[in-house]
């Protein structure tokens, strides 16, 4: 297996490079340079030529995308003269608060969607499924934006259980007040998005064990005597997760990078938000360096699917 996975590994290199190609000359077509933020607009057209020159903003296209690959193997994505700091830190700083919020989220997803899905696909139609099917498609019909705003307005503002903004508290100090307030920071924003996700997995689920039950495999075990409870479990419930493990991977490489809407609305440090601000701002280089992190975060998680994959179903072999 891991002669398998060291081979998709190396599959990846080439559309790393690709991709870093991709987004270094796109970027170059985009209005402004790197360091737009740094200039004012009624400076010395000579000072703003030398800087360009110091910079290697003259250079040949090739050269600069040389020297940039260079310095992202050294570990250097470049200066966001935005910020006034490297986009590294940056980036980490944002990272953390990200990781934090998508590995809540995506343990109240799965211990929500996963219940909920065994019980609608085994209880097909009845009362307990059409509750489920009413919930999934009340969130599926809600926008997630209203979503992510009636919450706030209703936890953050008129009961004020959760505070409305940011990662963790102004006046908390200390190891364990920090972690409380970090958890205080988290619950809303992740457990709205966690109601989100929910209802891929349930659907996935349900419709999975609804379609296996009715199986030659599962009939013929019956047939054979062998206890529902047995046949369920091992038979229908194990192949109705593979497409859940499936998309697992992705799942996870997705919520790492970041809710853009999520984070903005709860005004949330995170990579999301990193993401929308460079924009605005036009920090080209914060962009560039994101971008191109959120694809190999996409091939990462796809690895990871298959890895995944393998390891439920042993027929299954990455190719």
């Amino acid at each position: 297996m891991w002669k398998t996975v060291l081979r998709r590994f190396l599959v990846m290199i080439p559309q790393i490079i690709l991709l870093s190609i991709l987004v270094f000359f796109l970027a170059k077509m985009m209005p402004g340079d790197p360091f737009t933020g740094l200039i004012n607009p009624n400076s010395d057209p000579k000072e703003i030529a030398r800087l360009k020159q110091q910079l290697g903003l003259n250079d040949a296209p090739w050269v600069q995308y040389s020297r940039w690959v260079g310095n992202l193997l050294h570990g250097d994505l470049g200066t966001s003269y935005i910020q006034h700091t490297s986009v590294a830190s940056l980036i980490g700083d944002r990272a953390v608060n990200t990781f934090w919020l998508a590995l809540f989220s995506v343990i109240v997803t799965y211990v929500i969607a996963l219940p909920l899905g065994i019980i609608a696909g085994k209880h097909q139609d009845g009362i307990a499924d059409q509750g489920i099917q009413i919930y999934t498609y009340l969130i599926i019909a809600t926008p997630s934006f209203v979503f992510y705003i009636l919450g706030l307005y209703l936890f953050g503002f008129i009961l004020n259980w959760f505070p409305i903004s940011g990662s963790v508290g102004a006046d908390a100090s200390g190891f364990w007040g920090l972690l409380f307030s970090r958890i205080q920071h988290l619950i809303l924003p992740g457990l709205l998005s966690a109601i989100l996700s929910t209802t891929g997995i349930i659907n996935y689920l349900r419709t999975g064990i609804i379609d296996n039950k009715v199986e030659d495999y599962v009939r013929t075990a019956r047939s054979k005597g062998v206890p529902e409870k047995v046949v369920f479990n091992k038979h229908i419930l194990r192949n109705s997760l593979l497409p859940i493990a499936a998309f697992f991977g992705n799942t996870i490489t997705g919520l790492l990078s970041g809710s853009i809407l999520l984070e903005t609305v709860f005004s949330y440090p995170g990579m999301g938000k990193l993401f929308l601000d460079s924009i605005s701002q036009r920090d080209y280089t914060t962009l560039t360096a994101l971008i191109l992190l959120y694809g190999i975060l996409t091939l990462i998680g796809n690895l990871l699917s298959d890895i995944i994959m393998s390891i439920v179903d042993p027929r299954i072999r990455i190719q």
